[in-house]
């Protein structure tokens, strides 16, 4: 990104990562590890990877990984995750405003975990660059959110939650080029941070470029 004036998404992102000293716990997706554990490493690409704790979780099984995230305070602390676990030399760090600006260059691995938004996200975009960016033979890997939690009486802002269906007629991949290995919701547990017990229903889906 080259305009030096910050973008509405960019401001919220920022103000959300500068206001805490941590946002995410530090742990990779549970789905993450479940999908890629039978992968063969290589080249991987995280999109929104935040303070980094996938892409470091990636790097550590061996894949060479870069993190895109529109926040510079985001990226800086992934950096530093990456260092302290010993493996900066595997992890590239990258400034994006996803659906506008994308990195180059093609992957093994394509992840978006949880790419929903409060702020303007143009997710068709960046799920068909997503889908670009997986090389031959490789994978992408999508996890969004199906619902609020089951404890979430107010949801905090208007929010869209596509269906498995949905996703996939906005990829609009080839059939005779891509195959779907998982496509399915799975629900965790999920307390509120008052500690009322629940579950948060996720959809998945892990397809293969031929």
């Amino acid at each position: 990104m080259t305009d030096d004036t910050p973008a509405p998404a960019e401001e919220f992102w920022e103000s959300r990562y500068r206001g805490a000293d941590r946002v995410w716990s530090g742990r990779p997706n549970e789905l993450l590890v479940r999908e890629v554990a039978g992968l063969t490493p290589g080249t991987a690409l995280d999109l929104g990877c935040g303070e980094g704790a996938d892409a470091v979780w990636l790097a550590l099984e061996g894949w060479r990984v870069t993190g895109a995230d529109i926040s510079a305070t985001a990226l800086r602390r992934a950096a530093g995750h990456a260092a302290d676990a010993g493996i900066g030399d595997r992890t590239v760090w990258e400034r994006h405003e996803l659906g506008r600006t994308f990195p180059e260059g093609v992957f093994d691995l394509v992840s978006a975990q949880y790419l929903q938004s409060p702020v303007e996200l143009d997710r068709r975009a960046v799920l068909r660059d997503a889908a670009r960016a997986v090389a031959p033979g490789g994978t992408l890997l999508l996890v969004m959110h199906a619902a609020w939690p089951s404890w979430q009486t107010e949801p905090p802002f208007d929010a869209v939650f596509p269906t498995l269906d949905e996703v996939l007629a906005e990829l609009g991949l080839p059939e005779d080029e891509w195959t779907v290995g998982t496509r399915e919701t799975v629900r965790r547990p999920s307390a509120s941070p008052d500690g009322v017990p629940g579950h948060r229903d996720d959809h998945v889906w892990r397809l293969r470029r031929a």
